[in-house]
């Protein structure tokens, strides 16, 4: 993702800008956590500044969810990556940080009516409900606390808590898309749609944030 590039580039001229000169550290990490597993770099370039860079993915997991009229399975994927500016306020590992995220947080989702007749139509008519549920995406605040091994040379630990807001959308069909035709009673289907949906989304809503949690192990230089 362009995004992700751009984080990487300007990591690594963050890198080699610090290695020129003295006293500068790079720390090096790998992490996992709610958003992933992956890899994390900071360059401190003073006692209590420094910036970060941290891109994690690869977790997906099943899971289902049940509205009046429908039951959803869905299938969950997260990816995000993360630049951020780390404020050390005591000169050792504890940080504040704040900065953007670029979270990927959604899922694939297939709803099957409860009952043999959805919003008066027969379901064998209908299929299934297919779609994606977005729970996040873009640009996005980030602000968290972490420990990361900054000030001094060796292997050590790495922690970071934060948080994301969310933004829910939903998007729906049906698997013979009715909804899209000029057959009887489609315009009243697609209204009823975007009732689903919007029911969906305000579900979502109830999670006004994301929480970002990692650990992981680190390097220093």
């Amino acid at each position: 993702m362009t995004a992700t590039s751009v984080i990487a580039t300007l990591c690594l001229l963050g890198t080699t800008h610090a290695q020129a000169q003295e006293n500068n550290r790079i720390t090096l990490g790998a992490v996992a956590g709610s958003t992933g597993v992956g890899a994390d770099v900071a360059w401190r370039f003073s006692d209590r500044l420094g910036i970060s860079a941290r891109y994690t993915g690869g977790l997906d997991w099943s899971t289902d969810y049940s509205t009046s009229d429908v039951d959803y399975d869905g299938d969950v994927n997260l990816a995000a990556g993360k630049l951020t500016l780390d404020y050390y306020p005591f000169a050792g590992g504890f940080f504040l940080s704040a900065g953007l995220m670029l979270p990927d947080i959604e899922a694939d989702v297939v709803g099957r009516p409860r009952n043999e007749v959805y919003q008066e139509f027969p379901t064998d008519l209908l299929g299934n409900l297919h779609g994606t549920v977005t729970l996040a995406d873009g640009i996005q605040p980030y602000a968290g606390v972490g420990w990361r091994q900054a000030h001094r040379s060796g292997f050590g630990v790495f922690a970071e808590v934060g948080v994301i807001p969310t933004d829910p959308d939903v998007s729906l069909r049906t698997s013979t898309r009715y909804e899209d035709t000029d057959e009887p009673g489609a315009p009243q289907l697609r209204q009823a749609i975007r009732q689903e949906e919007q029911r969906l989304e305000n579900d979502a809503e109830k999670w006004p944030v994301y929480p970002v949690a990692v650990i992981g192990v680190s390097y220093t230089f």
